[in-house]
């Protein structure tokens, strides 16, 4: 599968908010595109055929006005198809690109050159040596160093939020100051770029080109409020239902369920989107929910655990709608712009939000005595946390591969498991058990690429040809080991 483009931010706060490219195409789009591959297959297959049947049946003269014709109008066009949907080099297989600019033949390697030709005439197929690349290799270290950060920033963050309300009970100005952290993000891009990037360009120069991301006219005051703001509120709301949720339950059953939102935003993406319909995922939805009932009923439907699960839900539905109205109104975005956008949300936070905490605090919903009594070193942590988590998330694929930083959210539940389990009275009763392990299945299912039947095919196919020939080179082993040995015995017979 194809690895998406350096985009927008992969997370918002603590809740896996994603904005980067999808590669899910609309199902129109994709019957369409296997119909004319499978044209186009059959008329490179069959063209040989067909010009000899034209070569009988028409006169010489027509015959030459034809194929120059052909040579000169269809052959192009039908090369560049081909080139373009990745069919296997026919007869039509020229040397044209997709972009119809000609290009050389790749000349064979040292390998092919001094390979025996009677490798290839005897119908014995060459044996691949898969071999990794110092780049991937490089990947999967960095990948090894993303999944890890990932894990231990989301689950330390969740622990250090239960941690904070057993002194601060007040989720949604928690919610408040980590997300005013948010602004950070923009500032630490730039000291990025100015390290790493040859063309150095100012403070003021990034910032206008990072501002086109939403439109020719840049940031607005009504791009702010018409695309900035509705973004801000949905962050909140997944923050806060996330926060409110771990005061309620447990942190496992928190990151387990929250784990859901990847079949929530299949859901909304196939019905808002019309992105491409996969039944696998399809059936990861329904694992997701089959988990969300049995969570409920491992705690026997108290009306505590009810309220807490049903918070969670809600947090990873905000989470999904953030993620498709993100990809329906703005598309995808490059680093630079995600950077600016999260850090708009932090002056969205600051400037609009900052109120509802004052006015939880003066009618004594969110109340505490003094300044002195709030755990400034717990809410300093869990911010710091929560900021390395969105900065791993959000800019790790330029390192390392997109799976593996999800894999990161999934390592999360046992590591929250395993802390529950000595500083908690949990019980991981079966059904408990099962949830977590039927959740945990849907969400790998939904990691899966587009393409993974076919990658499955080729995979079986490979098993199937290299189990048929290991008995043949075994019997031709056999076989010529006889008449060696007479070739060896003659001449001392003779003797």
């Amino acid at each position: 599968p194809r690895d998406p483009p350096a985009s927008a931010s992969q997370s918002a706060g603590i809740t896996g908010l994603s904005h980067r490219a999808w590669p899910a195409q609309a199902f129109s789009q994709h019957s369409s595109r296997s119909q004319l591959r499978s044209v186009l297959c059959y008329s490179g297959s069959h063209f040989g055929e067909t010009s000899k049947a034209l070569r009988s049946a028409l006169p010489s003269h027509f015959l030459r006005l034809s194929g120059l014709t052909l040579s000169l109008l269809v052959l192009p066009q039908l090369r560049r198809l081909h080139r373009c949907f990745s069919i296997p080099p026919g007869s039509l297989a020229g040397t044209e690109d997709c972009s119809g600019e000609e290009r050389p033949r790749d000349s064979p390697g040292p390998a092919e050159a001094q390979a025996p030709a009677g490798v290839e005439a005897g119908g014995r197929a060459s044996r691949r040596c898969w071999t990794c690349s110092p780049a991937q290799l490089k990947k999967i270290f960095w990948g090894v160093a993303v999944v890890l950060s990932v894990c231990s920033s989301w689950a330390g963050s969740t622990q250090l939020a239960k941690l904070t309300f057993r002194k601060f009970d007040a989720p949604f100005t928690l919610t408040w100051f980590a997300t005013n952290w948010n602004f950070l993000f923009f500032p630490l891009y730039y000291v990025g770029h100015v390290c790493k990037s040859t063309e150095k360009q100012s403070v003021k120069q990034r910032f206008r080109e990072c501002c086109r991301f939403f439109g020719d006219n840049g940031l607005t005051l009504k791009v702010f409020f018409t695309k900035a703001a509705p973004f801000g509120v949905l962050w909140t709301l997944t923050n806060y239902l996330y926060l409110h949720a771990i005061k309620k339950i447990n942190t496992t059953d928190v990151s387990v369920l929250f784990c859901c939102n990847k079949a929530f935003v299949f859901l909304l993406s196939w019905i808002v989107l019309r992105d491409r319909f996969m039944g696998v995922r399809i059936v990861a939805a329904i694992l997701a929910i089959a988990g969300i009932v049995m969570m409920t009923y491992a705690d026997g439907f108290h009306s505590h655990s009810v309220i807490g699960i049903a918070l969670v839900v809600a947090s990873a539905s905000m989470s999904a709608l953030y993620k498709v109205l993100f990809k329906l109104l703005l598309g995808s975005a490059k680093f630079g712009e995600a950077a600016l956008f999260l850090s708009i949300l932090g002056v969205f936070n600051i400037l609009f939000i900052t109120c509802i905490p004052i006015i939880l605090y003066f009618t004594k919903v969110e109340y505490w005595s003094s300044f002195d009594d709030i755990p400034w070193g717990n809410l300093c942590g869990f911010s710091v946390l929560l900021l390395t988590f969105n900065i791993v998330l959000n800019f790790g694929i330029a390192v390392t591969y997109p799976t593996l930083m999800s894999l990161g959210i999934v390592l999360s539940v046992p590591v929250n498991a395993v802390v529950d389990h000595y500083t908690s009275q949990i019980v991981f009763n079966g059904v408990r058990v099962i949830a977590i392990i039927i959740i945990g299945l849907g969400f790998l299912l939904l990691l899966l690429p587009e393409e993974w039947d076919v990658w499955l095919i080729k995979l079986l196919t490979r098993l199937k040809v290299r189990k048929k020939e290991e008995p043949a080179e075994g019997g031709a082993d056999l076989s010529s080991g006889p008449q060696s040995k007479n070739r060896r015995a003659r001449p001392s017979f003779a003797r």
